[in-house]
This record gives structure tokens, sequence and C-alpha cells, in this order.
């Protein structure tokens, strides 16, 4: 019986034990992807997603590689600030449609212009894909901001687990660049995909849908060769931070990604970035979806309204 959870993660995961789902890296990628979207629309009908004033389905420009978006606006503002949101799912999992409800609740309780990104994924599409075309959907939404009515100076990177680790790099990458980002947004963020945290080994099973072996099997699928495990595209702990805008990082006590998220958030501090970290008692991996669930889901969502009240 997992320890330290809290009663409303304890029921469920009582509800995921009964369902007796098998664990995502005994499974073949197409195997995995139909449960976490099956998973995903089962939610949406007992979470009915959010109303939001506007949802648009496009591609970024020819220049900017055509890459699938999904665009979604609260209200008819027209110079809203915007968070480009990258998904979860280790690179490997996840789509538009399983984050919709995120995207929505984002968007409403922000009330920010939220530009989801569809970045191509592993194992048919191999790192540095994923990292570059975020960062093209990024430069696309801040080339192209007053034509999508997005204020310049408030547009801000935001995603959770492999999504975290494609923000912070995109942020990395467009810091380079030159071009303004106004913060990012890390929610669990996965920073080295080798682990070796005490986190790590404390929560490997039996903490919800990711658990240690998980994390290897998309490594796997995603740097299937060890040196790109090295790259600061792909490990962003080894790169250097100084630079990079105020940052949120939200982490989940029993998850095996807790540890690396608060590290990093202290080598962030120390390359002298503004951070705040906010670790959720009892919560575990994916909390951020649990939207219904867990009361902390919705708190997590208000608690990035309330810093980027104060940063944009």
């Amino acid at each position: 019986m997992p320890k330290d959870v809290h009663p409303q993660i304890q029921t469920l995961l009582d509800t995921m034990a009964a369902l007796n789902l098998p664990a995502i890296q005994t499974l073949s990628v197409d195997q995995a992807r139909n449960m976490f979207e099956g998973f995903a629309d089962k939610r949406r009908e007992s979470y009915p997603s959010p109303h939001v004033h506007e949802v648009n389905d496009t591609k970024t420009g020819s220049s900017h590689g055509k890459i699938p978006v999904r665009i979604y606006r609260p209200t008819s503002n027209r110079a809203a600030p915007a968070i480009v949101y990258f998904h979860g799912g280790g690179h490997v999992i996840g789509s538009l449609n399983s984050y919709d409800t995120v995207a929505r609740t984002l968007a409403k309780t922000c009330q920010v212009t939220v530009v989801s990104v569809d970045y191509r994924m592993a194992p048919e599409h191999i790192f540095p894909a994923a990292p570059n075309d975020c960062f093209t959907a990024t430069r696309w939404v801040v080339e192209n901001a007053k034509t999508l009515c997005i204020d310049p100076t408030k547009i801000i990177v935001c995603g959770d687990s492999a999504g975290g680790n494609l923000a912070t790099v995109v942020a990395l990458m467009a810091r380079d660049a030159g071009l303004a980002i106004a913060a990012q947004i890390l929610v669990y963020p996965v920073i080295d995909y080798r682990g070796g945290t005490i986190s790590f080994e404390r929560y490997a099973k039996g903490y919800g849908g990711l658990e240690s072996e998980t994390v290897r099997w998309f490594m796997e699928h995603y740097l299937p060769e060890p040196k790109m495990r090295d790259d600061w595209r792909a490990c962003p702990r080894v790169a250097n931070l100084a630079g990079l805008p105020p940052t949120l990082i939200l982490t989940a006590e029993c998850d095996v990604l807790c540890d690396e998220g608060a590290a990093y958030g202290k080598q962030l501090s120390a390359a002298g970035v503004a951070v705040e970290h906010i670790n959720y008692k009892g919560m575990i991996h994916g909390f951020f979806n649990y939207l219904g669930l867990a009361s902390d889901a919705e708190n997590a969502h208000k608690a990035v309204a309330a810093f980027l009240n104060l940063h944009t």
C-alpha cells in the first residue's frame, strides 16, 4: 500500500488498481498511446471540459514547420498574454486531445490565450525533433503575436512532465536566439531521464502510472543513443541557466520526478533566476490533470494564475 499519499489520491489509486491496468512499460507504443487516450476520454465523461470563448485548430506557417497547434481564447480580449503549452507523456504518448481539459482550464483560470503544441514524438521522431518543433512553434507565436492577438511582451512557456522538460529547453533556446519569453512554468518536469535521485527510487512503483521503469521506457524510445542523454536539450541541468525568465516549478511529493524538479529550482536560483517552487504534499505524478478528482489540481492551476499575475 503506498505511503504518504493524500486520501483523494488513495481513492484514485484504488480505482486504478481495480481496473487492473497494465504498466506502460509492458505495452507497445501504440497500446500505450491508446490506453492513455482512452483514460483521457473517460475522464472527460466525468469531468466536462470548461467552456472557453474560442478554440481553433490550425498550424504554424510554412516558414515555421506547419506544426499543428490548438489555440484557446478565454475571452475576446485582443491583446491577451499567452501560454505556449507542451503536453506530457514521456515524449512518446499524449496529444492535444488528451490535454484539452488542462489547456481549457489554464485558459479560463489564468485568463490567457493558450497555444497547445502538437510536437512530433518518439519513437517515430527521436530527439531532437520535439524540442525543435516546440521552439519553432514558440518562435511562430512570438513573431506573429500581433496577428494572433497576443501581447508580445507576455508570452509564457509551460508544460508538464516531458512537456516541462520541453518548456525549459525552449526557454533556453529562446534566450540564445534573443526571443522574449516572460516566464516559464514547469509542472513536475523531467530534468534528467536517468534518474538517480532519492524520489526516483522511493516512489519507483505503486504511485500511479509513472514508475521508474516507465521513465526508462520513455528514455529508450526518445533518447535511444546514450550520448543524447548528455545533451542540454534533453538534460537541461547541464546547461548554462543564467538569463532565464522568472520560473514557477510545481512538484508532487510522491513522484519519481519530485527531487529533480526541486534540484533544478535550486540550480536556477543559483544562476540568478527568480524561482518559486511549490511542492504538493501527498500528490502523485499527473495530478495537474486530475481536475475534479484532487483539490490540489485546481489549486495548482490557481497557483499558475497567481504567478502570472505577478510576472506578466
